[in-house]
Formats: C-alpha cells, structure tokens, sequence
C-alpha cells in the first residue's frame, strides 16, 4: 500500500486528532460569526429609536 499524506491523514491517531480539531475550529467560526451577527442585528434594533 502506498503511503499518500491523504491516507496518513485519515488512518493514524495524530492525523484523525488533527481533522477533528479543524472541522472543530470550522464549526466554532461558524458559531461565533452568527452569534455576533444576531448580537449586531439585536444592538441596532435597540438604538434605532435613540437618535
């Protein structure tokens, strides 16, 4: 069997502990970007009768 970085990848422990800990980091991104956009949307609706 040839040895490709894909198949080191995805069959040693170090490599499937690496793709959790992006697609975890990808997932937390993903998280923080609609928790913020929400906060904003909240904040803006907030102050619209302030001016």
């Amino acid at each position: 069997m040839e040895n490709t970085p894909l198949s080191t990848l995805f069959s040693s422990e170090i490599g499937l502990l690496s793709v959790f800990t992006i697609g975890f980091v990808m997932c937390m991104a993903v998280y923080i970007y609609f928790y913020v956009r929400k906060q904003i949307k909240h904040d803006t609706e907030a102050n619209q009768g302030k001016d």
